[in-house]
């Protein structure tokens, strides 16, 4: 397991980004996602391949109240269903199933939101591809 990223929602991308670069990190990509009116910006230690802060604007938020801007952390992981089920047999609800082999969501006792993320590529397979969402993830 790696952990990859925490996920925080900005309001004004560009301030953040400023506000980041101060403490010493850049950026290093940009995603547009027009068709789902955000952009995600990924900003990390100059020199370092280690965790990154991603930076999530909605493009329709016009600012964030009592913590929502937090978003997730996130851990790239070498079998997701192995994961998966590993969590769920220590009495953890998925509550965004692995369906495409790729990613899931889970949450800490403390409501936590939690990405995992496929190393490489696994197809879609029972029982998680027609598996539903159980909740908010």
């Amino acid at each position: 397991m790696k952990f990859l990223h925490s996920m925080l929602r900005v309001s004004d991308p560009e301030a953040n980004v400023a506000f980041f670069q101060l403490h010493g990190l850049e950026e290093r990509r940009r995603i547009d996602v027009p068709e789902g009116k955000y952009t995600l910006i990924f900003m990390g230690v100059p020199g370092d391949d280690g965790g990154e802060v991603e930076l999530t604007h909605n493009w329709d938020e016009s600012g964030y109240q009592g913590g929502r801007n937090f978003g997730h952390l996130a851990f790239r992981v070498d079998d997701i269903y192995a994961t998966c089920q590993r969590l769920m047999d220590g009495g953890v609800t998925i509550n965004r199933p692995p369906r495409d082999g790729h990613m899931a969501f889970v949450r800490s006792p403390d409501g936590i939101s939690i990405e995992l993320l496929q190393k490489g590529h696994l197809e879609p397979a029972e029982p998680w591809a027609s598996m539903p969402n159980t909740g908010n993830w």
